[in-house]
Parts: structure tokens; C-alpha cells; sequence
């Protein structure tokens, strides 16, 4: 899935080549402005306009007969082969291998997660999780107490780098695409495959380099936190119960105002003003609101 990611996409392609032959892949481009299609030797699908990630996973995948699908972003570059992922899925439904970056080192807090409690929300809203990464709540949430190079079950790893079987995404009914443009889907994604009684089985010893938040870094910090903490309500008012989820719409709101402050200070613009009432109302909704009524996410 790209989105003006030209900078990138050559490397992670001339990767595949390299590291998975057999691999024939497909790239879904999300209306990029800039010279990401086409690219030679990846069959492509050209979208109009931004569906978002989630529509564009379904997208691929039911343009494709393959029995295996292998997520990378486009800022991911294999540095191993992914034959023992395949071998893993098979047997589980699921599998991811270990994100590093630059130096070599393993993407701790972001290549494996545990699932998000209403605590490990509301710790990252405030902030918490930033100023003192080692507290309980953060050390659980970021598999931190767990060894990188551990192989085993985990519980949510990043959907840069995953995969998994074609009946697991049909039995799923795909990734949802109401977790507009990004964010979370991959976490819902895992969750959904877990109730269902799937296993996802972590390899550290297959590796890919991850460069990280290329797609991202280009949307505005305005759009960037309005988007984050919609897809967040999202995610809280499918998976917590109804005390949890308000509890979450209450840190939203009330977190807003801190971070309103501090961007028009960094900024020395309204534009986080801005993006911080809306982000209030959209959390006000859904605190007033029966549970997920509300949250209507923002077109990008």
C-alpha cells in the first residue's frame, strides 16, 4: 500500500526480488502525486483517490488468487528470507517477523505489541508513556518485558510487516475499512484473528529494515492527531467494554487542551487549535452518544 512513496518503494521491490523470488508483487497505490507508479517488475492498482489502508489490503487481496499475503509498507526492505513466514502462517494463520532500523537494531515498543487496554490508551493521550516509557502499563503494552529475539505467539505485531492466509482474511471479513485513512486497523485486524482462536507467531530471526512513518511524516499535524484519535475512538468502541470506552473518550477530550496549547506554541500557528476542537467535538459526540455513534472519520 503506497502513498507518494517513490523515495522508498524502489528498495522494498528490488527486496522482494532478492529475498522472496517467488513472491509476484502487487502494489496499490492510495492517489499518489508523485512518480511511485510504475515500477518495474510489480503489477500495480492505481486508485483515484486515498481509500485508506484498510480498503487497500481488501483491494489487493481480492485482486489476487494467492493463498499467502505478505503486508509491507512501502519503507520496509527485507533482509531475510520470508519462506520460514510462509511455513508459520500455514500452520498458525498468521506470522510476522522482527522490524529493525538503519543500525540494526530491533524497533522495540513498535515491531510487537500486546493488545491496547483503555490504561494503555489513556497513558499514551497524556502522555505518560513518553515521559516514563518504563511505567507498567507502557512495559506490558510494548512487550518490553519480553525479549526481541524470543520466537513465539505474540499478540499484535506491526502491520508493515505481516502475514497471513487468504481464508483468515475472508473468515475475518477483511480488514476493516471504517478505520479511515490509518491507524489501528492493523490492531483490530490481530484482535479479530485472535477471538476467532488464530495464532500469530513472531520470527525475530527473519528481518526486514523499517525506515518508519514515511506516509505519515507527510500528513499535517493537524490532520495527523485528528486522524490518530478517530481511529482510536474507533478501535475503543468495538473492543472495550462501555466504562472503558467512555473512559477513553473522556482522555481524549480532556487531553485536547494540553496538546492545543503546546502545538500553537511549537507551531506558532492556530492550525492545532484548530484540529484540537474538532477532535473535541468528535470526542464529545461519542462520550454523549451511544457507544461509536459519533466517530465519523474526517476525509483526508
Amino acid at each position: 500500500m503506497t502513498h507518494n512513496s517513490a523515495q522508498v518503494i524502489g528498495c522494498c521491490l528490488e527486496s522482494l526480488a532478492d529475498m522472496a523470488p517467488s513472491v509476484a508483487p502487487l502494489v496499490v497505490d492510495n492517489a499518489s502525486r508523485d512518480r511511485t507508479l510504475p515500477q518495474a517488475g510489480a503489477r500495480h492498482i492505481a486508485n483515484p483517490h486515498n481509500r485508506g489502508f484498510a480498503a487497500a489490503v481488501n483491494q489487493g487481496v481480492r485482486a489476487s488468487d494467492s493463498e499467502f499475503f505478505l503486508l509491507l509498507n512501502p519503507d520496509v526492505a527485507l533482509l531475510t528470507s520470508v519462506d520460514a513466514l510462509v511455513e508459520a502462517s500455514r500452520a498458525h494463520g498468521l506470522a510476522a517477523g522482527q522490524l529493525v532500523d538503519s543500525g540494526g537494531q530491533a524497533q522495540a515498543g513498535f515491531t510487537i505489541r500486546r493488545f491496547p487496554t483503555p490504561a494503555s490508551l489513556i497513558f499514551e493521550l497524556f502522555g505518560v508513556n513518553r515521559l516514563w516509557p518504563s511505567n507498567p502499563v507502557n512495559r506490558k503494552y510494548r512487550y518490553l518485558d519480553r525479549p526481541l529475539d524470543q520466537a513465539g505467539a505474540v499478540e499484535q505485531p506491526a502491520g508493515a510487516f505481516l502475514m497471513f492466509r487468504r481464508d483468515v482474511w475472508e473468515k475475518l471479513g477483511g480488514f476493516d475499512e471504517k478505520f479511515y485513512p490509518i491507524w489501528f486497523e492493523d490492531v483490530d485486524f490481530c484482535r479479530r484473528a485472535a477471538q476467532a482462536g488464530y495464532r500469530i507467531e513472531y520470527l525475530p530471526n527473519v528481518q526486514a529494515r523499517h525506515r518508519g512513518a514515511h506516509s505519515i511524516a507527510q500528513l499535517a499535524p493537524g490532520c495527523r492527531a485528528v486522524y490518530w484519535c478517530v481511529s482510536l475512538l474507533r478501535y475503543a468502541a468495538k473492543h472495550f467494554s462501555d466504562f472503558g470506552y467512555r473512559a477513553v473518550c473522556m482522555a481524549v477530550l480532556v487531553s485536547s487542551f494540553p496538546r492545543m496549547v503546546a502545538g500553537m506554541m511549537e507551531q506558532r500557528t492556530l492550525a492545532p487549535i484548530l484540529a484540537g476542537l474538532r477532535i473535541v467535538r468528535i470526542a464529545g459526540l461519542c462520550l454523549m452518544s451511544q457507544r461509536g455513534r459519533g466517530v465519523v472519520p474526517p476525509n483526508l
